[in-house]
């Protein structure tokens, strides 16, 4: 019987370094469509029992994409514990071909679990949301450029401001038809909209950045966006706990709801309030309406059950 293989793909923007154990074959290819194409095909000899690579801000999408549509099982990992693994196992030097074969020694002991991609509407969706993200970000530094400009700089940097926050508006609009147009997007937008704090780019980040919404329990999604608290603890010292982790992206923008859902919202709003008369700093007391307003939100998206102001919608 073959012993199985596992396969560790370094990604870069011009190049894709790739190695085998247990056999120790190393390989390159260019990152690019006919490279990618020739990496398939010199996998599919392997028939390897895991692929992983590294999570790189998109550098890793189209590789990773025709990878699992020919049926390979992947994992995108966070790049934080492969450089861990490799800190604990020795692995000191730095290379692009040396990251390859620690990919696949991770894969090997490891063993992470498979990544299910999304579709392609799905990837469309979360194109969007990046760009919309990184308008936002120029037109807030194009304001800042703004208060400190000549005179004669001003009006250009206005123009721009300008166009940018058309932009904005364009992306927007196009995100937001995009949700509309896939019918079971639409009803969880619509029942998510209907918690009040939550407002349309709450509901497009959740819908596009944390598909696993209703799907996993109550701590599961808490761990996931990062608002679950961490013990540290040792021996008899019982230290404070920690938030860490997670998506920052979908922590950003839940923050941004929890703060207004603190006011608005008829069941955060006291929470938030019995909280601040414990004796809780403010931004403990808020980071505790995320993580209720999270749980709320996913019981909803569990159940499919619209909002019902007077109910915790007990986790599950």
């Amino acid at each position: 019987m073959l012993e199985p293989r596992f396969v560790g793909i370094d990604v870069s923007k011009a190049v894709l370094d790739v190695a085998s154990l247990p056999d120790g074959e190393v390989k390159q290819f260019t990152n690019d469509e006919c490279g990618i194409e020739q990496l398939v095909s010199w996998v599919q000899e392997y028939v390897p029992e895991l692929i992983v690579l590294e999570a790189t801000g998109g550098l890793e999408t189209a590789v990773s994409v025709a990878l699992f549509e020919a049926g390979f099982a992947l994992s995108i990992t966070n790049p934080r514990k492969v450089r861990d693994f490799a800190r604990a196992t020795g692995h000191l030097a730095k290379t692009d071909k040396l990251d390859a074969v620690v990919l696949a020694d991770f894969a090997l002991k490891i063993r992470p679990e498979p990544t299910t991609l999304p579709d392609a509407h799905s990837r469309h969706l979360s194109a969007l949301m990046s760009r919309r993200r990184q308008i936002v970000s120029m037109i807030t530094a194009e304001k800042n450029r703004l208060g400190s400009a000549h005179p004669e700089v001003a009006p250009r940097l206005g123009i721009h401001i300008a166009w940018l926050e058309e932009e904005l508006k364009a992306i927007t609009k196009e995100l937001h038809n995009g949700i509309r147009s896939d019918p079971i997007s639409e009803a969880k937008g619509k029942l998510l909209g209907s918690v009040p704090g939550v407002g349309p780019v709450l509901t497009a980040t959740l819908l596009v950045e944390l598909p696993e919404l209703g799907e996993v329990n109550h701590k599961q999604i808490a761990a996931l966006v990062g608002v679950a608290p961490l013990n540290r603890d040792s021996g008899q010292h019982r230290g404070k706990r920690f938030c860490w982790g997670g998506r920052a992206r979908v922590r950003t923008t839940l923050y941004m709801a929890a703060l207004s859902a603190s006011r608005t919202n008829p069941t955060i709003r006291p929470f938030y309030q019995r909280l601040i008369d414990a004796g809780k700093p403010p931004k403990v007391a808020l980071t505790a309406c995320m993580r209720k307003l999270l749980i709320i939100l996913n019981a909803m998206m569990r159940d499919m059950a619209p909002w019902q102001p007077a109910s915790d919608m007990l986790p599950a």
